[in-house]
């Protein structure tokens, strides 16, 4: 079945750009104010509890086997005083227990077999310090901070320095948007999540450089100093359009793994299938009203310059 609107399309997209720049800068905001107060200590300030888990902060990790329902499991912890997160893995009624508390693995164990009655097996049993949290932590946001401005590098080569620039602003807003949201709502932040945050990175940088290698293809038909303004900003909503099918099929295709994903990989793989869920939508929108809106809009400035 073929799609009409995808076979000839003449989308006027650049038309909207400022449009863009205001939804993505209220997005953006949003996005930084909810990382500020859920992963820094400003937010005790207003009573907000930080969202980094035990892999950042330091706590204990406790697998467990009991025959109980995961709500008595963790009915149980909040008896105990534990403000515990409660994951299945692997069969049915093994538990993935992580706690902050200063309580011993054997500990829990005797408190979960007194309250729910039932034998409780300990199959595994970890402590992270908050030293080494704290590492964790830092060597993550240097990571993904690293990767961005490497990525910078690699298009400034491949294409020119302003699309070099847009890509990976594009990147940062991508990022920012995506993982505000996920912070936004309260989730937790572990090592899925700077997993799925690098996976997000790759993912929009590889549209990003699809539309930009289109979008200089174009450009490369005409000389741009007998270009105006108004006959920029087609070339460059053409190149979008004749792009368009690949970006939406491409997107849909990966949009309905990741959804799956979200849907049926169970709390162990929801933070990492959430991130990719919406930066599927964030990277797309941002390839074309943010890398190619920012390119237009630099080479317009420099065609006024010289009297255009």
């Amino acid at each position: 079945m073929r799609i009409k609107w995808l076979e000839n399309p003449n989308i006027d997209f650049m038309g909207k750009r400022k449009i863009a720049y205001a939804v993505s800068s209220v997005l953006v905001l949003v996005g930084l104010i909810s990382l500020l107060l859920r992963l820094t200590p400003l937010g005790s300030l207003f009573g907000i509890r930080q969202t980094w888990s035990i892999d950042f902060t330091g706590g204990r990790l406790v697998q467990v086997y009991v025959e109980a329902p995961i709500d008595q499991v963790r009915s149980a912890t909040i008896k105990m005083g534990l403000r515990a997160e409660i994951q299945n893995v692997g069969q049915a009624h093994e538990f993935l227990i992580k706690y902050k508390e200063d309580v011993e693995p054997d500990s829990l164990v005797r408190g979960l077999e007194r309250i729910l009655g039932k034998k409780v097996r300990l199959d595994r049993a970890e402590h992270v310090g908050p030293k080494i949290g704290a590492e964790l932590r830092e060597k993550a946001l240097i990571l993904t901070i690293v990767g961005l401005l490497v990525i910078l590098f690699y298009i400034w080569l491949r294409f020119d320095i302003l699309f070099g620039l847009a890509a990976t602003i594009a990147l940062f807003h991508d990022v920012i948007i995506t993982w505000g949201l996920h912070s936004l709502f309260g989730f937790e932040t572990d090592m899925t999540v700077i997993a799925a945050l690098l996976t997000l990175i790759g993912y929009s940088i590889n549209d990003s450089i699809v539309v930009a290698d289109r979008v200089r293809e174009y450009l490369g038909r005409f000389r741009l100093i007998d270009v105006s303004p108004k006959d920029l900003e087609r070339i460059f909503n053409d190149a979008i359009n004749s792009t368009l099918s690949r970006t939406v099929i491409t997107s849909f295709t990966t949009f309905i793994v990741v959804f799956s994903l979200l849907l049926f990989g169970g709390p162990v793989l929801f933070n990492f299938a959430f991130i990719l869920t919406v930066g599927v939508f964030v990277g797309t929108y941002s390839s074309i009203f943010v890398v190619s809106s920012l390119v237009l809009d630099w080479r317009l400035r420099g065609l006024r310059r010289k009297g255009k």
